[in-house]
């Protein structure tokens, strides 16, 4: 009976002799310690250790790596397919299938550097180039990694507000709907400002048609001035709004306005501006009370909805003071405590009253003023000062009152009221000179009373000239070479002989020797008798006129 050796002895075993050299005389000192200490022959040891089941890989040696090419050339064709495709995509997802990609690649090739890169036909597979497109991290899925978000916090209260509009999930109040009206109504709208340090949020209810700047404006200002619960301290001017790129920022009223605060504008860069990093999230500071609003309060409507617009912006003022009790998303302490505790030393800037922010809400259009000083504002005609007669300026007319104010050369003109109408006839009336018409007055007076010296029109002084005259001074001319063209149109008689008969030659069509001896002595004589280019021309033509020959006709 063969006696067997333990599968763990045989593993140890292995492992020395795997230490030492094939030819290494101690390998078979081990194997005769091992057969001894085990009561078996070395043969039977060298047998159990040759069907001992040593680990193996399950993967072909070529595993990983294409047969017919290079790694490194299935890999630049593989990098060129995903450019193909990364190059095509479009908003939708939309690209180029790998099929298409490798049809391209291999017909008409992929110019990269200056260099025309083509496939051989035939070579590449689509089930091989997408196996290796997902193992070279190629593909889709991983090209479109996005990079990991960088969170920011605002070191005081009121350094940044976000602010943003979120229609209701209430489009219309019930008590307010028509169902009659088949017209365009206004939508039910929250808007929301939000303080980047504290998380301290303030909303209110609107009915608006889209994003419009009047709302926005009416609503931040309730936002920033003091409100009239004592329960609600939230108030100033934010040093900076952040918000995305709706009608309200791009506004030039609201720029112009938030200008006047001192307010910087910034806005998030639009969807796709920035590579693969997504620019455009629904998950700001902003959005999440929205969201909060929404699922804990527009909820409750269900069972109690609210009657009007008023009762419903009282009901969510009274849950916004419950959630700004709430903690703080970092702090221990609560999001109003939070706001107060983080206030600038100096304080929070206070808002102006509703008379003087409504000064400031005016929108800018440039118009040109009538020879009447009047201009015609929605059908309202207003009488500007008479020094602004005939030029371009810029209206600001206000959107919260009808007082109209005018800008023009960096200087502001106004309130203007609309105007009384024409004065009744026979009447008149004057207006006192502006400083442009008394520049221009003057302007002509000295017009009229000045003149030139008559030299100016003869081209000399009169006092040099009578100088140069009687010192007998002679000016000094420089050396010149009087003009010479030599241009063959312009000469007009040959240079000498061998230049007339090789003209004369050029105008036969063929060489002067072969001519007839009567007819070459004939134009030697010409050319000695003159080289002038019409004369000998006229005689040579004379010599070679074609002479009609006449017959008789017999009767």
């Amino acid at each position: 009976m063969t006696r067997c050796v333990p599968a763990d002895a045989l593993i140890m075993l292995y492992n020395r002799l795997s230490a030492l050299a094939p030819r290494n005389p101690q390998r078979k000192l081990v194997i005769k310690e091992a057969a001894e200490f085990y009561n078996v022959s070395p043969a039977t040891l060298y047998r159990a250790l040759h069907k001992y089941k040593k680990p193996k890989t399950i993967y072909r040696a070529d595993y990983n790596r294409p047969r017919l090419i290079s790694q490194s050339e299935m890999r630049n064709y593989c990098e060129l397919i995903a450019a193909l495709r990364v190059r095509t995509t479009n908003k939708k997802g939309r690209r180029l299938s790998i099929k298409e990609c490798i049809r391209l690649l291999e017909t008409y090739g992929v110019e990269t550097k200056g260099v025309l890169v083509k496939a051989p036909q035939g070579l590449l597979k689509k089930s091989t180039v997408s196996n290796y497109l997902k193992r070279f991290g190629l593909d889709c899925l991983s090209l479109n990694v996005q990079p990991p978000i960088v969170r920011f916090q605002a070191v005081n209260s009121n350094d940044c507000w976000h602010f943003d509009f979120s229609p209701s999930d209430f489009k219309h109040l019930p008590a307010e709907k028509n169902e009659d009206n088949l017209e365009r109504t206004p939508t039910l709208m929250l808007a929301s400002v939000v303080d980047d340090r504290s998380g301290v949020t303030y909303q209110e209810y609107h009915y608006i048609y889209g994003e419009n700047i009047i709302t926005a404006l009416k609503f931040l200002y309730n936002a920033m001035a003091a409100k009239k619960h004592p329960g609600f301290p939230f108030q100033g001017i934010p040093k900076t709004f952040y918000m995305d790129n709706g009608p309200v920022a791009k506004s030039l009223v609201f720029k112009r306005v938030m200008a006047y605060l001192n307010v910087e504008i910034r806005t998030h860069l639009p969807d796709g501006k920035d590579g693969r990093r997504k620019t455009a999230r629904s998950k700001g500071k902003v959005e999440r009370p929205f969201r909060t609003v929404k699922e804990s309060l527009e909820t409750l409507y269900h069972l109690h909805p609210p009657q009007n617009l008023l009762e419903a912006n009282e009901w969510l003022r009274h849950y916004l003071e419950r959630y700004n009790q709430e903690k703080h998303r970092q702090e221990e302490h609560s999001r109003l405590e939070d706001w107060k505790r983080n206030l600038p030393p100096e304080g929070f800037r206070a808002m102006c009253d509703w008379q003087q922010f409504s000064a400031l809400a005016r929108e800018p259009e440039t118009r040109k003023v009538g020879s009447d000083a009047c201009v015609v504002v929605n059908g309202v005609k207003y009488q500007l000062t008479h020094e602004l007669a005939g030029v371009k300026v810029t209206l600001l007319w206000g959107l919260f009152n009808n007082e109209l104010h005018v800008e023009y050369e960096g200087k502001s003109y106004g309130p203007f009221y609309p105007a009384d109408g024409p004065i009744p006839f026979g009447r008149y009336r004057t207006f006192k000179k502006s400083k442009k018409e008394e520049r221009a007055d003057h302007i002509e007076l000295l017009a009229k009373n000045i003149s030139i010296p008559r030299a100016a029109l003869s081209g000399g002084s009169t006092i040099t000239d009578t100088m140069l005259n009687t010192s007998g001074l002679v000016e000094d001319k420089q050396a010149s070479i009087p003009f010479e063209l030599e241009h063959s149109l312009s000469q007009t008689s040959f240079k000498d002989a061998i230049e007339a008969k090789a003209a004369i030659s050029r105008w036969l069509g063929y060489p002067l020797g072969r001519l007839l001896p009567e007819q070459m002595a004939r134009i030697e004589a010409i050319i000695l008798e003159s080289l002038d280019k019409q004369l000998v021309m006229t005689q040579v033509k004379q010599l070679f006129e074609i002479k009609p020959i006449f017959t008789r006709k017999e009767n």
